[in-house]
């Protein structure tokens, strides 16, 4: 195995992102059935997206956190500005950008809803496409 991949930070830095995605991923999901719905506003299952979300965000921002302190162990340097870490910010941000939304403009439930499937996309272009990237293939420290 590379050096980089027995840094003690390695396995709780995938674990918290294996525990985001799903957390994510479940939101999404309830998004999903409810911009389907036949319902005018589904308070409690909005509410249920809402804290799948901030709990995913959560864990997002504590795997990020967790990465950086890995990649300072590993490779010296907290951000490189490599393809996986940028779509992950970027990820990140539109996340946040749900919540905000969502505690601003609670009424535009539906927009934010195509928000949350939107980011969703972003976030398996982050974990799965950006190793199909040239430029992550040939320069990326997340391709092994």
């Amino acid at each position: 195995f590379m050096p980089a991949l027995q840094s003690p930070w390695f396995i709780p830095h995938v674990i918290v992102y294996i525990l985001a995605y799903a957390l994510l991923g479940a939101a999404t999901i309830v998004a999903t059935y409810l911009l389907f719905a036949r319902t005018s506003t589904p308070h409690n299952k909005l509410r249920l997206c809402d804290h799948l979300t901030a709990l995913g965000v959560a864990c997002l921002t504590l795997g990020m956190l967790l990465g950086a302190v890995w990649a300072k162990d590993a490779w010296g340097h907290y951000w490189t500005w490599d393809p996986k870490e940028i779509w992950a910010a970027l990820t990140w941000s539109i996340y946040l950008l749900y919540i905000h939304f969502r505690h601003y403009a609670p009424q535009h439930w539906r927009t934010a809803l195509l928000l949350l499937l939107i980011v969703f996309v972003a976030l398996q272009i982050c974990w799965w496409g950006i190793n199909y990237l040239p430029s992550a293939i040939a320069t990326s420290v997340h391709v092994y």
